[in-house]
Order: structure tokens, then sequence, then C-alpha cells
């Protein structure tokens, strides 16, 4: 039998959108709207059920991972892409070719704080100059990150 290692993300969401209360609340939900190529592969072709995620808060007044969540699902197309009215629709995606794929992402603990951007980079040294979450220009908003990176940045709460 085979044993598939066990991978470690990083998921980006903007807590006025999604947050990790609303994850919470809901148990699982769709990471739905991510429209960068690189993002999408990693979730299409990366991603396995089982997997640990990070769960950052971007664009607020203090980014930071904030909670945990753990891959659900397979990657599957993301419908919004075939939906007119969402802003995620793409009509060179078609049903029969999707473009966008997403996964389904399942609560795992809140932070008792969020890790605050700030605090991650004082350890850059630990971390490596190559961690996405502290790379300058990194702008993805789901990448992997080692086991170590994944259990040092959890140490920091």
């Amino acid at each position: 039998m085979t044993r598939i290692r066990r991978r470690y993300w990083v998921m980006k969401s903007e807590p006025d959108a999604f947050s990790i209360d609303d994850l919470q609340r809901v148990g699982t939900e769709p990471w739905n709207g991510v429209r960068n190529y690189q993002a999408r592969n990693f979730m299409r072709d990366g991603m396995q059920v089982g997997d640990e995620v990070l769960f950052y808060h971007s664009n607020t007044k203090v980014p930071g991972i904030a909670g945990t969540a753990t891959v659900a699902s397979p990657a599957y197309p993301d419908d919004t892409q075939f939906e007119r009215k969402s802003p995620y629709f793409d009509p060179k995606a078609s049903r029969e070719e999707p473009r966008w794929f997403l996964v389904d992402v399942s609560f795992k603990r809140k932070l008792s704080r969020t890790i605050p951007l700030d605090d991650i980079k004082q350890h850059g040294e630990r971390l490596g100059e190559e961690c996405p979450l502290i790379k300058r220009g990194n702008r993805l908003s789901v990448f992997p990150v080692s086991a170590d990176q994944y259990k040092f940045l959890l140490s920091l709460e």
C-alpha cells in the first residue's frame, strides 16, 4: 500500500469576504473564486484530502494567521466560473472544459490570537527567504509551506 504524504498549505481570505469565524460557523466550505493559475494548480494538482491548512486573513488592519483547517475534498470545478452574474464568471470556461478548480476546506480551530504578519516576518531566517508568506512580491492566495514551517508558524501563537 502506497502511503501519500500529508502536505501543508496557506490559504488567504479577506475576513470581510470570508473569515475563520465564518468557516467555524459553516464547518466546511468550497474555496471558490481563486483566479490565479498557480494557486489553482496548487489546489487542483497538489492538495489532497487531509492536508493541513493555515487560514490567513489578508487585506485587513492586522493581516496574519487566524486559524487552521483541513482539505476536505479532492479538487473539482468551481461553479462560479459558469455563473454569468458571479464576479468570478469566466466566459472562456465551459462545463466540458472548466478552467478553475477548488477544494472544500473544513474548520479545525481558531487560534487564541491572530499571528500577525509583522511577527512572522521577524522569523524570516528561521522560515527561509523563499517562504512564500514573507517573500517580497508574493500575492498568491494559496501556496504550500513545509511541515517544519507549518509547525513553526503555529508555535508563534
